[in-house]
């Protein structure tokens, strides 16, 4: 999904589990379950089961022998540690949304998973941040100064920790992400989302921007918010050419006071 570019499908009759990730390769639901169109998982509760059975997120491949790097991450209203494979670079802050990132040590699995439970403890730093947080601080993303002037206090006050093994510190060096996303620097406000597909229905719009897993299309509608979670399991089409905007939204009000604590990442 290139910024500025077009969307246009439609959905096919129903939607159904994608099956789990196995050994690098996608295995199918043996079921092919039938799935809620408003339902942000794209698996039924078995796959997602087997798939949690051997991952990382989990904890469940504490073996792994791969370097991992601990990363801060700038949601606007709070920072959040996590850890990510090294070898994926920039990919992991990407997919979560993160406004801006910097990494603070790399080294061991065991040794990064120690290191961000000592920062969730000493610095109160969550390892989780929910989705109406983060949409909310795209509506005033701040300036990238200010950005990396937290990231950079934050890791100052973790450098001052007792370290545990395994993990090497790294030099303070923060990316920011909002150029990469199509991010204004006066941010992005949604006049409606997508509510839920339907079979049948026409999603046509232009690529405003793109962060994390959600789109946000210009339309007839206005600026209309996609979360992609609801495509997953959807048998997709082109759109016809002279297609109209069929599927059905939600407004959005435009300063949101309440944060929702479903949807963490």
């Amino acid at each position: 999904m290139e910024l500025g570019g077009e969307l246009a499908f439609v959905f096919g009759a129903d939607r159904r589990c994608v099956g789990f990730w196995r050994s690098g390769r996608r295995l199918r639901c043996s079921t092919a379950t039938v799935l809620a169109a408003t339902g942000r998982s794209p698996q039924c509760p078995d796959c997602q089961g087997l798939e949690r059975s051997n991952s990382i997120a989990a904890d469940t491949r504490l073996d792994d022998p791969r370097s991992f790097s601990v990363y801060l991450a700038h949601h606007g209203s709070v920072v959040k540690v996590g850890i990510t494979a090294t070898e994926r670079g920039d990919a992991r802050l990407l997919e979560q949304g993160a406004l801006a990132s910097t990494i603070i040590s790399t080294g061991s699995l065991l040794g990064a998973r120690r290191i961000e439970n000592l920062l969730m403890t000493a610095l109160s730093l969550p390892d989780r941040v929910g989705t109406t947080r983060k949409r909310a601080a795209r509506t005033r993303p701040g300036t990238i100064a200010d950005r990396a002037a937290t990231l950079r206090a934050v890791a100052d006050d973790a450098a001052q920790l007792p370290w545990p093994e395994g993990q090497n510190r790294c030099e303070t060096e923060v990316q920011d992400h909002t150029a990469t996303y199509g991010l204004p620097a006066q941010g992005v406000q949604p006049d409606a989302a997508v509510r839920a597909p339907v079979p049948g229905g026409v999603l046509v719009g232009r690529i405003a921007c793109t962060i994390g897993t959600d789109v946000y299309l210009q339309t007839a509608a206005g600026l209309v918010l996609l979360d992609t979670r609801l495509l997953a399991g959807w048998a997709l089409d082109r759109a016809p050419q002279d297609a109209t905007f069929s599927v059905p939204l939600e407004r959005i009000d435009p300063e949101p006071h309440q944060e929702e604590q479903d949807a963490l990442f």
